[in-house]
């Protein structure tokens, strides 16, 4: 970004300091290095900043974040953005790596055969966002496609665990914005995997230079609605708990 300093040096004051500073360091909304890098270059192809994700990339490269797991973020959004707006992001990733000396194609993480990736795709929904989502894939072909594709191709890979995987698709939703009902279970899956609400907004503070004001108060909006829907079931189950024990 050296450029900038010469033409727009009043303008790269300001960005410099808040994004790289003042965002950074803010008490309380800090995160390790892996997490932040994840949540950006998620965020960039999220939002299409191709440009940003060129140079984010090689400081994320530089901060500990491996190949592999930006290759895995990368595959991962073809399920969430679509292949016309992914490719361009494995064009420049493949573009990087050359430029690095980086040798690929990296080491095979796929964990799943055509025959057995609904299965263990089921099973992944299962295992993020509870018992209910055992027959979901029976509900018409989508919600199949949606099992055996985007989870039983993509979640039960390597490289990136279900933690990992909950958050880079929290961030690919956030910042290409109008998805607030998937961003709301998404927030959900998040919290059953140990992402709370005060994580989510520390990975929404984080990414809010690359994607803007409206679409980070969007987000911590529907972060906050799936935290008072966690609230609301966990009242519920208290409540028929205690309804049981009293039948006794």
């Amino acid at each position: 970004m050296k450029q900038f300093y010469e033409t727009d040096p009043e303008f790269m004051e300001r960005f410099e300091q808040f994004t790289f500073r003042e965002v950074v360091d803010e008490e309380n909304q800090q995160l390790n290095d892996t997490d932040r890098y994840l949540a950006i270059l998620s965020s960039l192809i999220g939002c299409q900043g191709i440009d940003a994700f060129r140079l984010m990339l090689h400081e994320a490269l530089e901060k500990g974040l491996t190949p592999v797991m930006v290759k895995e973020i990368v595959y991962q959004s073809v399920d969430y953005m679509g292949f016309g707006r992914m490719l361009p992001f494995l064009m420049v990733t493949n573009e990087v790596f050359r430029s690095r000396g980086i040798p690929m194609p990296l080491e095979g993480q796929a964990t799943t055969t055509m025959e057995n990736r609904l299965e263990k795709g089921v099973q992944a929904q299962i295992d993020i966002f509870g018992e209910g989502m055992r027959d979901f894939y029976k509900g018409g072909h989508i919600n199949r496609w949606l099992a055996a594709n985007c989870f039983g191709d993509y979640y039960t890979r390597t490289g990136l665990d279900f933690r990992q995987r909950e958050l880079i698709t929290f961030c690919f939703l956030a910042a290409q914005g109008g998805c607030e009902p998937q961003l709301i279970s998404h927030a959900q899956g998040n919290m059953n995997l140990g992402n709370d609400e005060a994580y989510l907004i520390r990975v929404i503070s984080q990414c809010l230079p690359y994607i803007g004001y409206p679409r980070s108060l969007n987000a911590r909006t529907c972060v906050n609605q799936a935290a008072q829907n966690s609230k609301k079931e966990e009242v519920r189950h208290a409540l028929y708990s205690d309804q049981s024990v009293s039948k006794r």
